[in-house]
């Protein structure tokens, strides 16, 4: 709910008391302030009374959660019971399940209409009534009252709350590293070590589970796949199993069910048969014995998430049978216990690029539109929001529309693979809700996205959510303090896709760093631009997000895309650019959608803009719908983007004192990073396309840096002048690099005044080398290259635009004539290595 505007008034800077490592998250249940708590505190309950517990289950937690919390928030310590009958609601927060409730104390009134894990919040006065459709639902029930509580208002409330679609999973990544690493690494992990994993077995020291269980259960996730997708069979094994046991027992309290991903030739690769072919009658009873023995030793299981015949892994398609029949295979052996086979849509074949109908968008329905009506019911396919793969601008897949005979669950990624992987801040529900809204036009008929994966558009029982959340051992989870607002709002949209997105990043924000009405204003401003301005930067108008598909994915690549089998193309040419999606000359892309959608797309005229280079390849001189040439559009959006971001750290700083110091500085640096970071993209993608299509910036900023020093022009003395690869990661494709100490050295040619001193530079993997900036011989500041100390993204070993870093000095007094100097050391791998120096005007952007 929103918070009470009148209440708003009261929320001035509230100074914070201690700094905070980011474990709590958004349950940090902060002590209110008197201005807020004042005329509450005397007429709030004094008890709160749970009916029927179960020993360990979500009833007992919501009873502890509801202390905990208030106790925190308010400062009241009330008296906890468990009673089988206790009806009385009168100075008491009443915590049930509906049928017990009932049961005991009659009908409620209204007549309430609860699905699965929905609840019905009352509370008014001093009298509360927390009830559940099942114990899962009353906690979900006692963490939005808590949530209310903890943002201040206490206005009375009277409503039932149902979830959108009865899956709502988090997919973790971890991988179990028997032979590569002794601690659990996570693919696309950005946060630490994994939770759950350590040298090939589950750890002993599980106490980060139940802590994450509660983050879960608090934004309502019902379930987790704890494994990679890119599956290692020796989970299966019994020790390993018994420690999955471990796990759920951990998780059960929350609510939160465990399930696993599989490898599909564990059959072979850890039960020693000669096949896995999911018809052969000895696959068949190995996987059966193994669901057995799972569901004996966790009776509420989930279910299974499988991963087959894409991108290396094994699959029923090496014995010629069906995805169907592979799926099939699983959801036998599981549907006595109750349990659901998730079935990942994510298939495709390497692709030749000369062949102008080749298109990876198109895999999806390919492969599984043919078999819609096949699976059995307990089988979910798990459908990527886009036909490629998480990038920062797609299409709703088409095959959301191709299987009405099949229950499906969209697939989110709450990782920023290629969306700066945590260290850009990057909000992601105004992203996911273009896919949600989208209206497939199903039979011309309304069929939005988000009512087709909740089971609604095609009357199946099944449907869902799953979020690519992948948390770590870090104290920010997964990686960045900002970052978990996607987390957040990945739970309170697969709840209510239709919820609002600036909504939910304010009480994310209240939650997370308090009540502070500058605080709020200045991360909701943030949040809300960072998308678009992440677009901007990265790649627009439909055409992915050009970053480097073949090895981090991270910094910019545009080159990548093209001459390769993976099939995230361009198609950039010296004259046109962009995807023929169309039915008529194309991939026939468009023509998978149904006919409204299609019709729609196979034509320029009625493309949206920001779709155009998905679905139509064009000149560069192409006009859109907004009147600009598609590579003016670039230039533009490139350079506005960049300018976005570059005013969160100034926006960040005017909160010191209103943040806790340690949040305060690890975010800090990370929009400092993300500011510098934009630019070697924006730098980046212009030039690449200069170069590839010959037409000039029209503003004439595109290799026009007036401020700029290149590194390999200074007099140097131990540097050498280095290739940097791709070139355009380099300003003027050249940088100088150093294994031992050199110095660089210019005279200043500039009117004396206060300067911004910028240096862009490369941190690559291996060592720590040291710098430090001279003026006249005396030092303005040191720095050392070792950023993967603070930041989690995939790192380079190469000088490119992954490895290129910003660093700024501000307010640096300079004479005309003055001598600058760097001073560069080599550290063990790592070279000492400058692009170039910038020397900025106040309020000067490079």
């Amino acid at each position: 709910m929103v918070i009470q505007s009148l209440l708003i008034f009261f929320l001035a800077a509230i100074a914070p008391v201690s700094a905070e490592s980011g474990i709590d998250a958004w349950l940090r249940y902060a002590r209110l302030p008197g201005s807020v708590t004042r005329g509450h505190l005397n007429s709030f309950p004094n008890r709160i009374v749970v009916l029927n517990a179960s020993k360990n289950g979500p009833l007992a937690s919501a009873s502890s959660e509801l202390h905990k919390g208030i106790q925190g928030i308010l400062g009241l310590d009330l008296d906890v019971s468990s009673s089988g009958k206790s009806c009385s609601a009168q100075n008491t927060i009443v915590v049930s399940t509906l049928e017990t409730y009932q049961s005991s104390c009659g009908k409620l009134s209204p007549k309430l209409n609860l699905k699965e894990d929905g609840y019905w919040l009352s509370a008014k006065g001093k009298s509360v009534q927390i009830i559940g459709q099942n114990e899962r639902g009353a906690l979900y029930g006692a963490f939005q009252y808590l949530s209310l509580l903890a943002q201040g208002d206490f206005s009375e409330v009277a409503y039932a709350s149902n979830p959108s679609a009865p899956v709502r999973w988090a997919n973790q990544w971890d991988n179990l590293n028997a032979a590569t690493a002794a601690h659990g690494s996570i693919e696309r992990g950005y946060g630490g070590a994994s939770i759950f994993f350590n040298n090939g077995l589950i750890k002993d020291d599980l106490s980060r589970v139940p802590l994450y269980g509660r983050l879960l259960a608090s934004v309502g996730i019902n379930g987790i796949i704890i494994n990679n997708v890119n599956a290692d069979a020796n989970l299966l094994n019994e020790t390993n199993l018994a420690g999955v046991k471990r796990i759920a027992d951990l998780f059960r309290p929350w609510g939160v069910k465990v399930g696993i991903s599989l490898n599909f030739a564990s059959p072979q690769v850890l039960g020693a048969l000669t096949t896995f072919d999911p018809l052969d009658s000895t696959v068949i009873k190995w996987w059966t014995d193994k669901t057995n023995r799972i569901y004996q030793l966790v009776p509420d299981f989930a279910g299974y998430l499988v991963k087959a015949n894409s991108e290396g892994q094994p699959g029923p398609l090496t014995y010629n049978r069906t995805l169907a029949e592979g799926a099939n295979l699983f959801a036998k052996a599981i549907e006595p216990h109750g349990g659901i086979v998730v079935f990942r849509a994510f298939v495709y074949d390497q692709l030749n690029e000369t062949n102008w109908r080749a298109d990876r968008a198109n895999a999806a329905v390919q492969f599984f539109k043919d078999l819609d009506g096949q699976f059995d019911s307990n089988v979910l396919v798990q459908i990527k929001f886009g036909p490629i793969d998480f990038q920062v601008r797609e299409p709703a897949s088409p095959l959301f529309a191709n299987l009405p005979k099949t229950a499906v669950s969209i697939e989110l990624q709450v990782t920023q693979e290629y969306l700066g992987q945590q260290c850009h801040l990057v909000y992601l529900p105004p992203l996911w809700q273009t896919i949600l809204g989208f209206d497939m036009r199903y039979n011309h008929r309304q069929s939005y996205v988000r009512d087709i994966v909740s089971g609604e558009v095609f009357n199946h029982k099944l449907g869902g959510y799953a979020g690519v959340i992948n948390v770590g051992m870090d104290d920010t989870w997964i990686g960045s303090h900002l970052a978990m607002s996607n987390m957040f709002a990945f739970g309170r949209l697969a709840w209510n896709p239709q919820a609002d997105s600036q909504d939910i990043i304010e009480e994310w924000t209240r939650l997370t760093f308090g009540l502070s009405r500058d605080v709020i204003s200045a991360i909701v401003d943030m949040s809300m631009k960072s998308w678009p301005a992440y677009e901007g930067y990265s790649g627009n108008l439909g055409i992915q997000t050009l970053t480097d598909i073949l090895y981090t994915h991270y910094g910019a690549n545009p080159a990548s895309q093209d001459n390769n089998g993976w099939g995230q193309w361009t198609r950039a040419d010296s004259k046109t650019i962009g995807m023929d999606r169309t039915v008529s000359n194309g991939t026939g892309n468009a023509g998978q959608y149904p006919k409204d959608v299609a019709d729609k797309f196979e034509h320029t005229q009625t493309t949206p803009d920001d779709l155009m280079l998905w679905f139509h390849h064009v000149p560069y001189t192409f006009k859109l719908h907004s009147g600009k040439t598609v590579i003016q559009h670039f230039y533009d959006a490139h350079y506005s983007g960049a300018a976005t971001v570059q005013k969160f750290p100034a926006t960040w700083k005017s909160l010191k004192g209103q943040v806790d110091a340690e949040r305060y500085v690890d975010v800090l640096y990370r929009l400092q990073y993300q500011a510098g970071h934009s630019l070697v993209w924006r730098d980046g993608i212009s030039e690449f396309y200069r170069n590839l299509s010959s037409i000039p910036d029209k503003l004439n900023r595109v290799r026009n840096h007036p401020h700029r020093i290149e590194a390999e022009e200074m007099e140097l003395s131990g540097f050498t002048t280095v290739n940097v690869s791709p070139t355009e990661c380099a300003s003027k494709y050249k940088a100088i690099a150093t294994n031992g100490t050199g110095t660089a050295t210019t005279k200043l040619n500039v009117p004396s005044g206060k300067y911004t001193v910028a240096i862009n530079y490369y941190d690559v993997m291996g060592g720590s080398a040291s710098y430090d900036v001279l003026l006249n011989g005396k030092s303005i500041g040191t720095w050392k290259g070792d950023s993967e100390n603070y930041l989690g993204h995939d790192f380079s070993t190469f000088l490119d635009c992954h490895s290129a870093i910003r660093i700024t000095f501000e307010d640096v007094k300079i004479s005309r004539g003055d001598k600058l100097t760097i001073k560069g050391t080599g550290d063990a791998q790592e070279q000492a290595a400058i692009d170039y120096v910038a020397v900025l005007p106040q309020g000067v952007v490079d």
